[in-house]
């Protein structure tokens, strides 16, 4: 869940600002070639956070409680910070900017800057540029007060000098202002880091089928870099500086191609090109040079790349974990054991079930904050912990079993490379592998708020979103666990009857998974009873699938002829024509997967060709959504740009028609379109914590935030977003964040727009079932596969 709506209650944190901040340039951080004649210079500020502390009450101090719950702390006339936790007793200290940063147009003058070089006789008596461009973004946003956020920020210039530089020679850049220093360089393209040249960080297999990167540059007020196509490039090997492959540049999408979607969007702003070395084999370490701009960061052709991101990746499912401990041996994140009943934190059952309310799937209007509480009643739940915090703040949803589906299909596919992974974890070394422990993990949390009738509580939900400066293990809220409902309980059933198959498989006790097949029985027949109720057109389209999902589960784990009776009546693709998904009407999918892998007695040979057929179906979607694509994602034409967009691969129906067709096209597909969230993007940031030469820092995650740490590994944002997707204009948190911007919000390219700060829940937050599992399961598919 978003939590744009407690903006002003939750916050940053730090200490509280001084008065009148001294006027002080950021420092300059990186300078990167962008042409023969032209530059790139990164000014980055940085602020401090605030943190959690010991409160030590003094003569005087006044504590404000506000409308939202924030008790701040006012001491000597001012706030210095809000008091947190049970009983009061910890203070969470405002951010400070330490000094402010010079305004953005300083930087706009052409006289205000001298290249000059003793080496360069151009240059020897020193040249102003020729033209000036910047782009300015906040790089993150600071509670310095009760009511104001300030934001560090990152300017960009890019300067073009009115004649070429010479390679090999030194240069200074002067500043016409004793407030900025100068800064010395040798010209050397081939050695220096273009922000203009794009690859995954994340690198590739050496049998990976295709192999590319992107050439753009968007320069803010100087709108889009002119590149020509042609241009030739080549792929360097570190270390030995040996050219190991020359190609040329091709172009892919220009700018005015506004054909990226279903929206006729263009999310790019400006002309892209691609560079392929897909021919490269070797192992190595390399870098791209593409003449006359730059270079690329450094990648790896190995064989183990994919593994390692997917280690990092699913690893973000362990630091989302609730009710445990996070810490040494498994990670250098620390957090104290959260959310436990053991630790006396009470669970108690309220009326509302998570399907009634906007935590669901209804309209934003049902407030689970109003709902959840009204219904409450004085029983607790004392088994009601573990399952996954579902992003920054702590909420667990049945949602979250997306992560468990994926995992176990990853286990299925690929038993023998999955069983000797582990993924240091606290089970690692058990019978069980790594990667079914996880999933477990997820399902546990579910059984254990399984009533004894059988039906599902979809979860667990605070009554509030968190105060100013609160942890999940200081949380002062109430808890409440959602009644049962039918939706939640055939998702449940279909989630654990998929553990149970797992249990099935060949050197393995079916007798372990018992628990998990009578689990999953008990789960759908509830939920069947009351189905049964009421007219079944009146059930939600998510309800009706969840329910033949779970249906072709029961039937694959059991062949009883029931479940394959309720699949057969439930199922869209009784009639051939019925695509996998049409948006609000039917997501069957998942269901179609299953059954198009179903075999033994009782299969309908038809209908499995009808799913396998609807899966193939889309994946050709996708393959001519991809081709219109500049950076090569695949996303659904209609899926709009929020959530994940360009972040995750959007790849499940390419990879499903891989595994059931083995056709290499697919394949191609599935590694194209992880590109973009990897690092090849006009960002140069893989948007996943823990890859990459830069990843995002300022996640919204309140336990590291405020507790001084970066955010854990394996945390996947949601990154650019479209700010008028779907007619909503602006949100308040981009404009919030957008008062930071030049050129002004409304002008950046969508894929420019993410900015990495901590209070724009639609950039910076993620989702156990958004995010971060199509990310592991991807990733963990393209490291498991045999060969390319």
């Amino acid at each position: 869940m978003t939590l744009w709506s407690a903006l002003w209650v939750l916050s940053c944190s730090s200490s509280p600002p001084a008065a009148g901040p001294e006027v002080q340039p950021p420092p300059l951080v990186s300078l990167g070639p962008i042409g023969t004649d032209a530059i790139s210079v990164v000014f980055v500020e940085r602020g401090e956070h605030g943190r959690q502390a010991p409160y030590h009450p003094r003569e005087g101090d006044r504590i404000d409680r506000d409308a939202e719950g924030n008790d701040w702390l006012v001491r000597a006339g001012r706030v210095v910070g809000a008091v947190v936790g049970p009983g009061g007793k910890t203070l969470a200290l405002l951010d400070r900017l330490p000094g402010r940063d010079v305004a953005g147009s300083f930087f706009d003058a052409q006289d205000r800057f001298l290249l000059s070089s003793e080496d360069d006789p151009a240059y020897n008596r020193g040249l102003s540029p020729v033209s000036t461009h910047r782009k300015s973004r906040p790089t993150d946003l600071l509670r310095v007060s009760r009511e104001r956020l300030e934001a560090p920020r990152e300017h960009t210039l890019y300067l073009r000098f009115p004649q070429p530089l010479r390679e090999g020679a030194s240069y200074r850049l002067s500043f016409r202002d004793d407030r900025l220093p100068g800064f010395s360089f040798i010209w050397n393209p081939r050695r220096m880091i273009s922000e203009a040249v794009h690859v995954s960080q994340i690198g590739f297999r050496p049998d990976d089928p295709v192999k590319m990167a992107f050439l753009s540059l968007w320069m803010g007020s100087g709108g889009g870099m002119a590149f020509r196509a042609g241009t030739p490039f080549a792929v360097i090997e570190q270390g030995t500086e040996k050219e190991v492959l020359r190609g040329a540049v091709q172009l892919l999408k220009r700018a005015a191609d506004q054909d990226e979607d279903a929206y006729g969007k263009n999310y790019s702003g400006v002309d892209v090109f691609g560079l392929d070395f897909s021919g490269l084999r070797r192992e190595g370490f390399y870098r791209l040079y593409v003449e006359g701009v730059g270079c690329s960061h450094p990648f790896e052709i190995g064989p183990r790349v994919w593994e390692k991101a997917f280690t990092v990746s699913v690893r973000g499912f362990y630091h989302q974990r609730s009710g445990i401990a996070l810490g040494p041996p498994w990670t250098a994140y620390h957090r104290p054991r959260n959310m436990h009943p053991g630790d006396g934190k009470r669970i108690y059952q309220s009326t509302i079930p998570l399907m009634a309310t906007a935590n669901g799937f209804l309209p934003a209007g049902a407030d689970p904050f109003y709902l959840l509480p009204a219904g409450r009643t004085d029983e607790t739940i004392p088994e009601a912990w573990g399952g996954y915090s579902d992003a920054g703040d702590w909420d667990r949803r049945i949602q979250h079993l997306e992560g468990a589906r994926r995992l176990l299909d990853l286990a299925l596919l690929f038993p023998d490379y999955f069983s000797r992974l582990s993924l240091n974890i606290p089970e690692s070394g058990d019978d069980l592998p790594d990667i079914v422990n996880e999933a477990l993990w997820g399902i546990d949390f579910f059984r254990r708020l399984q009533e004894a009738d059988g039906g599902i509580r979809g979860g667990i939900e605070s009554s509030r979103h968190p105060s100013y400066g609160e942890t999940s293990w200081r949380e002062t809220s109430t808890l409440m666990a959602y009644a049962p409902d039918v939706w939640s309980s055939f998702v449940y059933a279909g989630a654990a009857a998929r553990a149970a198959f797992w249990f099935h498989g060949p050197g393995r006790d079916p007798r372990a998974g018992a628990t998990y097949a009578e689990s999953a029985r008990r789960a759908a027949e509830w939920a069947e009873g009351i189905f049964q109720g009421k007219p079944g057109g009146s059930w939600a389209p998510e309800v009706r699938d969840a329910r033949n999902l779970a249906a072709a589960e029961l039937f694959r784990l059991t062949g009883e002829s029931g479940w394959h009776k309720l699949f057969v009546e439930t199922t869209v693709f009784r009639n051939p024509s019925q695509p996998l998904v049409w948006h609000g009407r039917h997501d069957q999918s998942e269901a179609a997967w299953v059954y198009s892998r179903t075999a033994g007695k009782g299969v309908d040979p038809l209908l499995r060709r009808r799913c396998r057929n609807a899966i193939l179906e889309e994946a050709a979607i996708r393959l001519a959504a991809q081709e219109a694509a500049a950076f090569k994602w695949a996303k659904n034409p209609w899926r709009p740009a929020v959530a994940g967009a360009f972040t995750t691969p959007d790849a499940l129906c390419l990879i499903f028609a891989h595994v059931l067709t083995g056709e290499e096209g697919y394949l191609r597909a599935v590694i194209l379109a992880s590109q973009t969230g990897a690092g090849a993007n006009p960002r140069n940031m893989c948007y996943t914590t823990g890859i990459g030469h830069a990843s995002p820092r300022h996640v919204l995650h309140f336990d590291s935030r405020f507790s001084g740490q970066l955010p854990p590994a394996g945390i996947t944002v949601f990154g650019p977003l479209d700010p008028k997707w779907s007619g909503r204009g602006k949100n308040p948190e981009h404009g919030e964040a957008g008062k930071h911007c030049y050129p002004e919000a409304e002008k950046w390219p969508v894929l420019e727009n993410y900015w990495d700060v901590f209070w724009h829940p639609l950039m910076c937050e993620f989702t156990i079932h958004q995010t971060i599992a199509p990310n592991s399961f991807t990733w963990g598919y393209l490291a498991a596969r045999r060969g390319g």
